[in-house]
This record gives structure tokens, sequence and C-alpha cells, in this order.
């Protein structure tokens, strides 16, 4: 069974966080849980890292937040000089402890790790091509690692060396259709690498003489390194101690197109993150600015919606000349699941995240900004929430576009039956919402706000361009069909790399059904 979802957590869902680092005299598993903590934000479920001395891969993962799964305890054994890390939301594959990452596998007399952000289309496909029984394999990152671990044990490179995975990854890479940004690594090298759409984001740092792979620009802040550039689409980056990076192009160039993916910019992205050489809350500002040029309206204040709407919301005053104020308390010790047995209880999730400020809400007329509306749940009790607080009326402005269409790529909607958008125009969502006013901004302000327009951009939740041909039988559980027998945490436990396979947690945690 996949995960179940918290009903009112109704913000998008990213795929995966990754990060590696190769070389310089510091401790590299220290470095990548501190770089995880960076990237937490980009998936909750589960983290996990591997590092490597050179001569043995060791490999520790476990459910829960990077702070839960880690501690001096559990980094003490992890020594080397190289090591990549992971922290995971599903999106193919459901929440359980064999589908925590990185992957491991050994191929002969080769040992090798990965790190997946992101979601193939052609995942079923491939498994079939290969010949896999259902059941073999539960996410399209597992089943990367047995297309490469396949290929290395066919080449039949049985001494030891560094050769065997490039050969593989520049024979498997090219076979794979999605979204992907990797963090590979063997005992002696580590590989970052990004599809040729670059739908993912991933970028390379560098800290004195080690060279550090992160999703997000703030994780290289964290452990003191500077970011060199972003890993370009179809690129793959080659990191060895003592060696300047060097890049191999395993993509025919038609198949390089950019299109990073746009809901970055939107929300999915820390605020403090550079992507296409631009600063995030910038455009996040601008977003604000420019939904007041496209929806005016009068009123007393403005709020965000924390924390993502924040930046928006101070665009917005900035530009109307409204006062901007907070209306919401976040309680920030909340975790991300909520046991709700009862419709009572359902109703009180929000009001445990936000807490509605009287004073500043009271017998005023109130601009909410937020970023998005996929789902409704939490804005249809936040508007509630200010009423019952007193707002006179509450006008709401989104940086995203309506989300109409599923996203096949690594944000968690993959079905147009949980989308909003796709079963109400905007009269009817501002109906639901029980709001005065409701204005999504549209596509064009939204390119125009990244300060990136012409760089590329995925778009295909708000138009239904999609940059990939995807299948229609793409789904997050689509290779764990027939296989509820599966054993958990078997990926990799035959392996005496894997140091700790911890008792099985319930697959469906704290979460509660929608």
């Amino acid at each position: 069974m996949g995960p179940v979802r918290d009903p009112f957590d109704d913000s998008p869902k990213e795929a995966c966080g990754v990060f590696g680092i190769v070389g310089g005299g510091d401790p590299v598993a220290h470095l990548t849980y501190l770089g995880l903590y960076a990237l937490q934000h980009r998936g909750q479920e589960s983290a996990g890292m591997a590092v490597s001395d050179g001569e043995s891969l060791t490999v520790f993962r476990n459910m829960g937040l990077v702070s839960n799964v880690f501690d001096d305890r559990t980094l003490a054994p992890l020594v080397g000089h190289l090591a990549i890390g992971h922290t995971r939301y599903s999106t193919t594959g459901s929440s359980t402890w064999g589908n925590a990452q990185p992957v491991y596998r050994s191929a002969g007399a080769h040992q090798f790790a990965l790190g997946h952000n992101g979601n193939l289309t052609n995942t079923a496909k491939l498994a079939a091509d290969h010949g896999m029984l259902p059941g073999t394999v539960a996410s399209d990152s597992d089943l990367v690692a047995e297309l490469l671990s396949d290929h290395m044990l066919k080449a039949d490179v049985d001494e030891p060396g560094p050769e065997a995975l490039e050969a593989a990854l520049l024979e498997v890479l090219p076979r794979l259709d999605g979204a992907f940004s990797f963090v590979v690594m063997d005992t002696e090298r580590v590989y970052g690498m990004r599809d040729p759409n670059g739908l993912r984001p991933l970028c390379l740092g560098r800290k004195g003489d080690a060279w550090v792979l992160a999703s997000e620009s703030p994780a290289l802040d964290t452990v003191g390194a500077t970011m060199v550039r972003e890993v370009e689409a179809g690129e793959v980056v080659v990191l060895e101690a003592g060696r300047e990076p060097r890049s191999l192009h395993p993509f025919p160039p038609e198949r390089i197109d950019p299109r990073l993916c746009l809901f970055e910019f939107v929300y999915f992205a820390r605020p403090d993150t550079r992507l296409y050489g631009q600063s995030v809350h910038h455009a996040r500002v601008r977003q604000g600015e420019a939904l007041w040029e496209q929806a005016p309206v009068e009123a007393d204040m403005v709020m965000g919606v924390p924390e993502s709407g924040v930046p928006a919301a101070e665009g917005y005053a900035r530009a109307s000349g409204i006062p901007f104020g907070q209306g919401l308390v976040k309680n920030r010790y909340i975790g991300r699941t909520f046991i709700a047995p009862s419709q009572e209880m359902r109703a009180l999730a929000v009001r445990m995240k936000f807490n509605p400020l009287r004073d500043n809400i009271e017998g005023r007329r109130i601009v909410v900004v937020d970023d998005s509306v996929v789902r409704g749940t939490t804005q249809h009790q936040l508007v509630r929430m200010l009423r019952e607080a007193g707002a006179l009326e509450v006008h709401l402005r989104l940086t995203s576009p309506p989300v109409r269409w599923p996203c096949f790529f690594g944000m968690d909607f993959g079905d147009t039956k949980e989308l909003l958008a796709a079963r109400l125009d905007v009269d009817g969502i501002q109906r639901y919402l029980g709001v005065d006013s409701l204005a999504y901004i549209d596509v064009e302000r939204l390119l125009d706000s990244t300060g990136a327009r012409e760089a590329g951009f995925c778009d295909a939740c708000f138009t239904g361009h999609y940059p990939i041909e995807v299948p229609v039988t793409v789904g997050k559980d689509i290779l764990e069909e027939g296989a509820s027998g599966r054993i958990e945490g078997a990926n990799g436990a035959a392996a005496g790399s894997v140091l700790d396979q911890p008792s099985l947690l319930p697959a469906d945690d704290a979460r509660t059904a929608t």
C-alpha cells in the first residue's frame, strides 16, 4: 500500500533531494548530513547516505526525517572521502523502508549506490523489456539500479575499477525517459547527472579541494561550499578526489531541450536558492507584484500563507500600497502527518498548523497570498478560520495558474481526479473556498517573474503541454501491482554493506486517507 495522505496538507509534494561530495579533509558523512538537512523540504519520508573510503561502500538509510535517521552513533561508522545522500518523498514506489535511498547494488567485483530526484515515464516498458517479473523492483530508482547492475555483469568486468559503472551509465541513461537528477557513486567516484530536459535541478559547488553536488544551492552554502554552476540538461559530471570535474554527454543533441519545472520557482525550491542564475525569493516577490497588476482589489491588509506565500505577499503589498501584515501564526513544530480518526478531528488539522492573529484580522478586508490550490482542502479551512477571526472580506491571490493537469515528472499529483481546477472553473473554486474574490497568476506573468523566461520551463501541470510523451499507465504504484507479497527491505539487504535494517514500519505510518 502506498502512503496515505494527510487530508489537510494540500501543498504539492516533490520527489526528493540529492547530495554528493568528493575529497577534502572534512568528514564527508557529517557534511552529507548537513547537506541533506538543507534539502529536507524536498522529502520527509526517508533519508539515507552511502560513503566510501576507496575500498568499500557503506549504506545507511531509514524512515523519517534526516535528524531522526542520523545521529553520532549512526554517522560514526560512515568513514570515507566520498559520499552521496538522499531525502525522499515517494512518487514511484510507496513509502516503505525498502524504497528508501540510496539504492545499493553489488555487481561482481563492483559496488555502487544511487539516489534519484524525479520520476521516469517509461518505467513499465523498461521493466518489461528487461524481463522483470512484477515485484522484482518497486520504484523507478530501483529499476535504474537493476539496469546498471545487469549491464556491469554482462560486460564481464571482474576486476575492480571505476570504468565499469561509467560504461554502464553511458549505456543505460539514453534509455531513460522522464525526469531524473541522479547522484551515483562507486568506491572511487561520484557522478551527478540530469535528464536531457533538466526537469529537476542539480548544481555543482566547491569547498577547498572538495567538490559537491546538490539539488539546491543552499545545501552548498550549508556545508561551506561555493556554487560553481548548475549541471546542464543531459550532462553527467564526474567527480574524483584530487582531480577537476569532467563532463560526459551521453544524450544525442536532438534530445537536449531544457525544461526546468516551473513549480520550483513557485513552491518547491527554498527562497534562498538560485535557479537559472536567478534568486527564487526575488522571483516570488515579482509574482506578488504581477498579481497586483493582474488582479487589484481594495483591501486593508495583505498577508501571506506561511511560508511560501510570504515573499509574494510582500510584493503584492509593495506594488499596491496596501499594508503588509501577519495574519497567521504557523506552528513550526508540527509534523507533516496527522492522525485524524474522525471528521471532527480532521477539521482541526489545519488549526494545529495555523492560528489566526485576530487583532490583525478582525474588521478588515484581507488579501491572502498563497502559492497554489491543488486539492483545496487547506485553503477551504483557512478561509473559514479567517472568517471566524472577524475578517470582513477575504480575497485569495495565487502565484501559480490553476493546476489542471497531472504531473508525471516528480510532483505527487498524478491523477486528474485529485485536482480541484480539473473539476471546477475559477468561479466554482471561488464558491467552494468561500472567498470574496479569487485570482490565479497567468502563465505568461509567471514565466516573466523568473527572470529567465527563455531558459526553458515545463509548465505542463498548468497548460497540458508535456515536453515528453507520457503513457497513460504511469502511476506511483506502477511497479508494485501484483507485488503485495514483496518482502520489505530486500533491496540491498543481502549485501553486508547495508549497516542497519530497522524493524518494519507500517506503510501508512501516521497519515490519514482523503
